[in-house]
C-alpha cells in the first residue's frame, strides 16, 4: 500500500508543528511508521491524501457514532452555518441540547456546555472544589482526564503511551492536592481518604477508555459511591468518552451507582468541538453568575456545535435500540480476533461496552493500569502496522480504545476478522 504522499506530509508537518502533530498520540510514536494523513471521511471508512481506503474503527475517537459525514448531522452543520459561525451570546439551540442532555441522564438536572472534554473536567473539578469548600481531589493512575495541571499525573492515553507518569511544566504545588489511587483497588481508596480529610471529589472514568478499555467494577464503584457519601466527597464520572458510547444512559444506568457530576464530550458535538459538565440543580447553582464559582468561555455553546450535537442526540434517541446493534457488532469483531489468534498461540484479553471494544495483547485480565502496561507493546506495533496495510485503521496506542459506529456493516466486521486471521499467520510464521 502506497503511502508516499502522507511521508511527505509527515516530513513538511514536522517542520512547522512539534512532532508534526496537534495531538501526541496521532504521531504513531508507539507503532511506528509514518502516521497516514487524512483526506476525508466517508461513512465507516477514511481515505488517506493517496488515495488508500480504510474502514475506521476509531471514529475520531469516539464522537462519529453514525460515522463519517452522516447526512442528517451534516445537514444541521450546514444549516446553521448560514445564520452565522458565533455570536458569543445566548441562542435557543444551547436549550435544546440542554434538554436532550437532561433527558437521558437522572443524574443531571442543569448542564453547562463548554468546548472540549479537557474544559468539561476543569470546571467540574473547580465546581466540586467551590461546592465542598475543599482543595484536595483523587484520581486514578491510568485514568484521563485531559491536559490540565492538577490532572497530569499518571495519566494514561498520550502521556502513557510516551511513558511520561508525569510532565515538564507542571508546578509541583498544582499537583501536591491531586491523590493518586489505584483503578478497581478499593483499599487504595481507602488509604487516600486516610491521608486526607480534604477531598472535595474523586473523579472516575467509569468505562476507562485510556489505558485501553478497562471497565470499572460494579462492586468497587458502589463501594466508591459510600466512601464519598460517608466523607461529604462528591463522585465526578468523567464519561467524555464513554457518554452515548458505552451506555445511552450513561454508566449510571448499568452500575446503579449514581454520581454528582458528569462530564461529558465526544458524542454530544457529533463531530464538532463540544464538551459539558452536568448535576444536580444544588451543585450547579454554584456557577456564576448565579454563584461564586467562576467559568467562562467565548465559544462554549457555540451555535454550530449545538447544532451537530443536538443533530446526533435526536437521531440516537429515535434510534435507541442502535446501541444493542453496535455491541453486538462489537462483540463479534473482538470474540472473533481473540479466536483468531488463539489460532496461533496468542492470548488476547478482549472487553466490549456498548460501541465501545478494547482488546490487549495479555496473558491475564487488565483490571488497572499496571495491568494494562503489561501487555506486548511489541506485538500490538505489528499486529497494527500489518492491519494497517490490509486496510483497516485501528487506534495508534494499545492504551486507547476502538469504536463501532452505525456504518460499520457486519460484511466489514467479518472482513476485519478475515484480515487478522492472516496477520496473525503472518506474524506468528515471522513475516
Amino acid at each position: 500500500m502506497n503511502r508516499e504522499a502522507s511521508k511527505v506530509a509527515f516530513e513538511e508537518a514536522q517542520n512547522l508543528i512539534p512532532g508534526g502533530v496537534d495531538s501526541p498520540v496521532r504521531a504513531f510514536k508507539s507503532v511506528g511508521g509514518t502516521p497516514i494523513f487524512i483526506a476525508r471521511g466517508e461513512g465507516a471508512y477514511l481515505v488517506d491524501i493517496d488515495g488508500n481506503r480504510y474502514v475506521d474503527f476509531v471514529q475520531s475517537w469516539g464522537p462519529l457514532l453514525f460515522g463519517h459525514r452522516d447526512e442528517t448531522i451534516e445537514k444541521a452543520v450546514l444549516d446553521a452555518v448560514k445564520n452565522g459561525l458565533s455570536f458569543g451570546a445566548p441562542t435557543l439551540a444551547e436549550t435544546e441540547l440542554a434538554k436532550l442532555v437532561v433527558s437521558f441522564f437522572d443524574s443531571i438536572e442543569k448542564v453547562r456546555f463548554v468546548s472540549s472534554g479537557t474544559e468539561a473536567v476543569m470546571s467540574a473539578i473547580r465546581l466540586a472544589r467551590g461546592f465542598t469548600n475543599r482543595d484536595d481531589i483523587l484520581k486514578f493512575t491510568g485514568c484521563y482526564h485531559g491536559h490540565s495541571d492538577a490532572l497530569l499525573v499518571e495519566a494514561g492515553s498520550g502521556a502513557a503511551t510516551f511513558g511520561h507518569p508525569s510532565s515538564p511544566g507542571v508546578p509541583a504545588d498544582f499537583t501536591k492536592h491531586t491523590l493518586l489511587a489505584e483503578y478497581n483497588n478499593i483499599q487504595s481508596v481507602k488509604e487516600c481518604f486516610a491521608d486526607s480529610k480534604d477531598i472535595a471529589c474523586v473523579i472516575i472514568e467509569p468505562i476507562a477508555g485510556n489505558m485501553g478499555l478497562v471497565p470499572a467494577d460494579k462492586e468497587f464503584l458502589h463501594e466508591l459511591r459510600r466512601i464519598c457519601d460517608e466523607n461529604g466527597t462528591l463522585l465526578i464520572f468523567d464519561e467524555v468518552m464513554s457518554g452515548f458510547r458505552g451506555s445511552l444512559h450513561g454508566a449510571e444506568s448499568i452500575t446503579g451507582v449514581t454520581p454528582d457530576i458528569v462530564t461529558l464530550g465526544k458524542v454530544i458535538g457529533g463531530g464538532m468541538p463540544v464538551g459539558a459538565f452536568g448535576a444536580r440543580k444544588e451543585i450547579m447553582n454554584m456557577l456564576s453568575p448565579d454563584g461564586p464559582v467562576y467559568q467562562a468561555g467565548t465559544l462554549s455553546g457555540n451555535p454550530v456545535a449545538m447544532a451537530a450535537g443536538y443533530a446526533a442526540l435526536s437521531k440516537l434517541k429515535q434510534n435507541a435500540r442502535v446501541m444493542t446493534v453496535l455491541q453486538e457488532r462489537a462483540t463479534r469483531l473482538v470474540h472473533g480476533m481473540r479466536n483468531a489468534a488463539k489460532e496461533q498461540g496468542i492470548t488476547m484479553q478482549v472487553d466490549v461496552r456498548g460501541s465501545m471494544f478494547g482488546f490487549f495483547f495479555n496473558e491475564h485480565e487488565v483490571k488497572n493500569f499496571a495491568d494494562a502496561c503489561r501487555s506486548d507493546t511489541g506485538l500490538f506495533a505489528k499486529f497494527h502496522s500489518a492491519m494497517l496495510d490490509e486496510g483497516f485503521y485501528f487506534a495508534c496506542s494499545l492504551y486507547e480504545t476502538g469504536f463501532i459506529s452505525t456504518a460499520t456493516t457486519d460484511e466489514m466486521i467479518e472482513a476485519t476478522i478475515a484480515a487478522s486471521e492472516r496477520v496473525f499467520k503472518a506474524i506468528k510464521s515471522g513475516q
